[in-house]
């Protein structure tokens, strides 16, 4: 599923597409019709895998989702929350991370907030990738000695992504902590309190 229509128009027009089956959607994801997306698709709910990439409300989405307990998920999260705090930017159903802030870099969810609904669904963290960016969870009952939980601590990449916009959309190409500064002081949710904090 993408929100672009060109982006499945793309896939449908691939030469792999054909080959396999696959179902593309155009849908516009929100936690009101996740559950009726992924209806629609047919998957069993011991699907085996579910990514979740959004650039946007993924913790509202994730917390919404009913009726499937995937074995793997992937998550996507934005390191520049850190790891110390479980927080999301506030949820708004037409989120466009261009559109809430020029930076591109005001969107997701932190690892913490994400370890906590995936806990709170029976799932436990087992790493992240090296760039910083996505996040792996097992379903606790597929756990075993190969396949351990880890703490968000210990499973925290930071990412190196300089993809910072100026107000006129032009790559500036900020790195490290500086992209914090860029964004600092906008609202963000306490996912475990609901309080609203800030950057």
């Amino acid at each position: 599923m993408d929100g672009s229509a060109d982006c499945i128009q793309f896939l449908e027009q691939s030469n792999f597409y054909w080959r396999y089956d696959l179902n593309a959607i155009s849908a516009f994801i929100t936690r009101d019709n996740i559950n009726a997306l992924l209806a629609q698709c047919g998957f069993d709910p011991d699907v085996g895998i579910l990514s979740l990439d959004l650039d946007g409300v993924d913790y509202f989405v994730l917390e919404a989702i009913t009726g499937f307990t995937p074995r793997i998920l992937i998550c996507e999260y934005n390191s520049l929350f850190g790891k110390e705090r479980a927080i999301s930017v506030p949820y708004d159903p037409q989120f466009h991370r261009t559109a809430k802030h020029h930076s591109n870099l005001y969107f997701g969810v932190s690892l913490p907030a994400l370890a906590h609904i995936a806990g709170k669904r029976g799932y436990s963290l087992v790493g992240t990738n090296s760039a910083g960016n996505n996040a792996f969870f097992v379903r606790n009952d597929l756990l075993n000695e190969r396949v351990k939980a880890r703490s968000v601590e210990a499973a925290f990449t930071a990412s190196k992504f300089r993809e910072s916009r100026d107000q006129a959309g032009n790559l500036t190409y900020v790195g490290g902590e500086q992209r914090l500064e860029v964004i600092r002081g906008l609202p963000v949710i306490n996912v475990i309190t609901g309080a609203e904090e800030v950057l």
